[in-house]
């Protein structure tokens, strides 16, 4: 919890795997231009977490926590994450709900079923698999290059 990295090498060169975060308490930890290649994030405690500049290409959050549950039906998302590379991570069933997520790379990212309405998604690369059951309401697509996006199969409302 509130630990800071910066230019940090998080996998070795030529590894097939990278470092584990599996359920680790990350809550308010700062990355900043970072090699996050195949890291683990998996059941992680994401709340407030900043990624500026990093690569985490094909890392993976499966049921990683970016949102603080205040009650049974009330919650709010917290994450930073801007300038990154996430082609290829898994962040599928995801909350990241009215969130700074923008002039990031998400081309082949695993976004299915994830929620991202209300971020700012600005400036982002995005490739044609990923609109697939995403919710995109709300977002702030300005700038953003939305290859294969076909606007009558996303809602984008807002």
């Amino acid at each position: 919890q509130d630990a800071s990295f910066e230019d940090c090498s998080f996998i070795e060169s030529g590894a097939v795997e990278g470092c584990h975060f599996s359920y680790a308490d990350l809550r308010d930890a700062s990355f900043k231009a970072c090699r996050l290649s195949l890291a683990n994030f998996s059941g992680a405690n994401c709340f407030g977490i900043e990624f500026r500049e990093c690569d985490l290409k094909g890392a993976n959050f499966s049921r990683a926590r970016f949102y603080n549950q205040v009650s049974h039906k009330m919650y709010f998302c917290s994450a930073y994450i801007s300038g990154c590379n996430l082609a290829y991570t898994n962040l599928s069933g995801q909350c990241l709900e009215k969130c700074e997520l923008f002039e990031n790379n998400w081309s082949n990212a695993n976004l299915s079923g994830a929620s991202l309405m209300g971020s700012d998604l600005s400036r982002g690369t995005f490739s044609r698999d990923c609109w697939q059951q995403v919710n995109l309401r709300g977002c702030d697509l300005t700038f953003a290059d939305l290859d294969g996006l076909d606007p009558r199969r996303v809602n984008l409302e807002g």
